[in-house]
């Protein structure tokens, strides 16, 4: 499966990643960090902007430790205290200096009784070192306490000539024969995402090229969320608040996308447990499905929605590294050719059951007995197909 490039080619300096205005902003507040008012700096802005990504390379740069949690994994007041507390106070082993990164803060509980944003806030006010906070919108009101104690940095959606200067140069690096219109139509797919695109090159360069046919596997974006992206939502995340939102805007049915997690769940699940825990919940999806099919009871699909997404995310004990190319089901095509072959043989019986004064029903179980003598070109086979007024193609069905 290989190395993920998202992981390959993660900035080492801070200058490599594309955000010169944001970039500037955060490395004052690191350098100068004991002359700041503000303890935090709240990064935000959409997916795949380089908010993590740049913590990591600053903190490279200048020789500082990252200290990184998931916002998931810190919802409560004892689990701030036990994972932040004594690192934001004291310094580490090899007396580094470090940075405390809490991700995805969005994924904070706002509820009085689980008290995150508020205990977070704390932690800032105290803290001996950098925090610095990411989000996707700032503006939630849980996210009040932790705006008021943080200085605001913006990273706005990368433009597309900035990622297709980044794609080419993994492509060149990689040895990926491109054509460079296509490499371009990629780059402003993505939305200024440029996660999503170095994900969705690595995904479609099995083969060492890109061409437009490959591009044309990935449909028109039009930043409606892709069933890939939803699916690394779901796989990639252990955190049920983000997951659960995974398929909200796939243009898919809900007999699709379990098609689509079917397929690809043991491609991303390898450890037993972890694949049998989610097809768990896929089976009790499943349950409600049925249901709703059986009764009409529609306010099961939330419970589907719920077991499909948040229920599965939870289902493995860690996230997997490993880069893993989602793909569509083989399942629907030979369900469809299935179809067809049934089609077929049932126009053949009732063609024949018309003549014979018998039912079609009756007719597919004879008919093994009538293909016998279309196989052998016995003579009365042709004046069947002439008398049940059979077509060609009819006809090579019950020869083969």
């Amino acid at each position: 499966m290989g190395v993920p490039w998202l992981k390959k080619y993660q900035p080492t300096k801070a200058s490599d990643v594309p955000q010169p205005e944001a970039v500037e902003q955060l490395r004052t507040f690191v350098v100068d960090f004991k002359k700041q008012k503000k303890k935090a700096a709240f990064l935000y802005g959409p997916s795949g902007t380089g908010k993590t990504c740049i913590v990591y390379a600053l903190a490279n740069e200048l020789g500082l430790e990252v200290l990184e949690v998931n916002a998931s994994d810190v919802r409560t007041k004892d689990e701030i205290e036990t994972k932040l507390g004594t690192a934001s106070k004291q310094m580490s082993l090899f007396a580094r200096g470090k940075i405390i990164l809490v991700d995805e803060v969005d994924g904070l509980s706002g509820t009085s009784d689980r008290g995150g944003p508020t205990a977070l806030a704390g932690l800032i006010a105290e803290t001996a070192f950098p925090v610095v906070l990411t989000a996707n919108d700032p503006w939630e009101q849980k996210l009040s306490p932790l705006r008021s104690k943080s200085m605001l940095i913006e990273f706005a959606g990368l433009n597309h000539t900035a990622i297709f200067a980044i794609l080419q140069n993994i492509c060149v690096k990689e040895g990926i024969a491109y054509d460079e219109m296509t490499l371009k139509t990629l780059a402003r797919r993505a939305g200024g995402d440029l996660r999503s695109a170095i994900t969705d090159v690595q995904a479609l360069t099995t083969n060492q090229q890109l061409t437009k046919e490959s591009l044309d596997v990935l449909g028109d974006r039009d930043r409606e969320q892709s069933m890939f992206d939803a699916l690394v939502k779901v796989f990639k995340s252990t955190d049920p608040s983000i997951a659960v939102t995974a398929f909200d805007n796939v243009n898919e049915d809900i007999d699709e996308i379990f098609l689509w997690v079917d397929e690809n769940l043991p491609k991303e699940y390898t450890n037993p447990q972890d694949l049998a825990r989610a097809y768990d919940s896929l089976a009790k999806a499943d349950v409600y499905r049925g249901r709703i099919r059986r009764r009409q009871h529609w306010h099961f699909l939330a419970y589907i929605s719920n077991l499909l997404s948040a229920g599965i995310a939870v289902a493995k004990d860690q996230k997997y590294a490993s880069f893993v190319t989602y793909g569509p089901t083989g399942r629907i095509l030979k369900i469809w050719q299935a179809n067809m072959k049934y089609q077929k043989r049932k126009a053949i019986a009732e063609k024949i059951a018309a003549k014979t004064h018998t039912s079609a029903k009756q007719l597919i179980k004879d008919l093994p007995y009538i293909q016998v003598l279309f196989k052998q070109k016995h003579p009365s086979a042709q004046a069947i197909a002439d008398d049940c007024d059979l077509d060609v193609e009819e006809v090579e069905w019950l020869a083969r």
